[in-house]
């Protein structure tokens, strides 16, 4: 199952091939085995209300995202040995640097999350 995600405020995309945690193997995994994420890639996370990039590889655009599919809060460029909370969440997703802002990403955004079989 892979997932989409568009901006509906902004009229933009954020990920068009995004894994979903799910789980509690998946959500401990997240994204720690990867080397990097490619434009269109990211990684959906539910239920969450925070992430770290501790052993993490790389840097990470992160979006919190609430029950409602609304934006909380966003994380640019979040190195390696780094919390990022937002209480207010449900989910987040977890991006490559950069498409926070090049899909113009902000608190308050609301979103559209899709699943297809991929």
């Amino acid at each position: 199952m892979k997932l989409r995600v568009r901006n509906l405020t902004k009229n933009t995309v954020l990920a068009d091939r995004a894994d979903i945690a799910d789980t509690s193997a998946t959500r401990q995994r997240g994204l720690l085995k990867h080397t990097g994420l490619a434009d269109g890639e990211g990684l959906w996370i539910v239920p969450c209300e925070g992430v770290h990039s501790f052993f993490m590889k790389f840097a990470i655009d992160v979006v919190f995202i609430n029950k409602k599919r609304q934006v909380t809060k966003v994380r640019r460029n979040m190195v390696k040995n780094r919390i990022a909370l937002s209480l207010r969440a449900h989910s987040t997703l977890e991006l490559p640097v950069g498409m926070i802002d090049k899909s113009q990403t902000a608190a308050g955004d609301q979103l559209e999350l899709e699943k297809y079989e991929g």
